[in-house]
């Protein structure tokens, strides 16, 4: 087995801002995070094994990332024997995708050498299901862990992918190529280099979760509604988007929303579309324990786009931050949502 370890220096986000954007209720002192990534020879749990492990935990007031590399398939116990131990005084486990491959596959292979699972007691954090929702804003055709880190300029890639690392490893195994494990090794510090940076996107949750103030509002020209957001914490990467009925830009500490008014109304959305009805003739939704004594041929089954209703922007709502609140946590995440509604899988 060959063991590695080295300081990250820079790049990775402090130990403040892990703690912030993993929503715990841990004090600092209590909160030992892991960022983990794995490499085997397949896809398959069952068939395949785990040639390498590396980690990321905050130890003698740095980030410290850790390898294991099995130089054999009898060597893969070991290796987890080692991340077990390794685990131990950790409270949080860091991945992407990995509630569905990396933790599963491991688990597997923990009952396959007779182990225990190195994640009993362990909270997880699967950075791909929480940012799955932000694909749309963040203008993805598909949500891979490199797609992500594409948009961070800091971010350069040198070695090979995850596929190319199995015909390296096994060609390391049978001629000790120090060429071909540095590229493996290589390859898994990137992505544990970019899983840190990816985990800082998670600031944009506060959009969807209505983690943010309104600090100013204001009409233009009797047609715009411009509000100001000052954000619960600063974004990584400024974004924008922009359709018929808003424009939205985030930076930093701040966003703004610009939507167009129609004869001096807005549209107040709802999540919950498939307790609705859409009226055409209307150009409305209403509950279905209302819809349900009309005509079928006047209603039809609200979508995310179709579900809202009209309310007027008129003084109260320029007034009132709770009413502006109230509208925001309703119809922000379905803005951002209905930018597109293709999803694609990691994997």
């Amino acid at each position: 087995m060959i063991v590695k370890k080295m300081p990250i220096l820079q790049g990775f986000p402090t130990p403040d801002t892990v703690k912030f954007l993993s929503s715990t209720e841990l004090k600092l002192s209590e909160f030992t995070p892991v960022f983990y990534d794995i490499e085997t020879t397949g896809l398959s749990r069952y068939s395949t094994f785990v040639y390498l492990i590396g980690a990321i935990k905050w130890e003698q007031n740095q980030w410290i990332l850790t390898q294991w590399l099995g130089e054999s398939p009898e060597e893969e116990a070991l290796i987890i024997r080692e991340f077990t131990n390794y685990l131990q005084d950790s409270t949080y486990t860091i991945q992407y995708n990995g509630d569905r491959f990396d933790q599963p596959y491991l688990e597997e292979r923990c009952r396959k050498n007779e182990l225990p699972s190195p994640f009993e007691g362990l909270a997880s954090i699967d950075v791909y299901q929480i940012l799955k929702s932000c694909q749309s804003l963040f203008k993805l055709s598909r949500m891979k862990q490199p797609d992500l880190e594409n948009l961070f300029p800091s971010m350069h890639r040198i070695y090979c992918d995850g596929g190319q690392c199995i015909r390296l490893y096994r060609s390391y195994m049978k001629k000790k190529d120090p060429k071909a494990l540095e590229t493996v090794l290589g390859h898994n510090q990137e992505d544990l280099h970019g899983l840190g940076l990816v985990f800082t996107l998670l600031s944009y949750r506060s959009l969807y979760l209505g983690k943010y103030e309104p600090s100013a509002i204001r009409i233009h020209d009797q047609q715009e509604l411009v509000i100001t957001l000052k954000l619960e914490h600063p974004v990584p990467i400024s974004v924008s988007c922009v359709t018929d009925e808003f424009y939205f830009t985030a930076d930093r500490e701040e966003a703004r929303l610009l939507l167009h008014l129609k004869n001096g109304r807005l549209r107040q959305y709802y999540s919950n579309y498939k307790d609705y009805e859409y009226l055409p003739g209307e150009d409305q939704a209403i509950p279905k324990s209302l819809s349900r004594y009309m005509d079928k041929s006047l209603r039809m089954p609200a979508t995310p786009q179709t579900c809202y209703t009209w309310f007027h922007c008129d003084k109260n709502f320029l007034n009132s931050t709770s009413m502006q609140m109230q509208y925001l946590t309703h119809s922000l995440p379905c803005l951002l949502n209905n930018l597109g509604t293709r999803r694609t899988s990691p994997s």
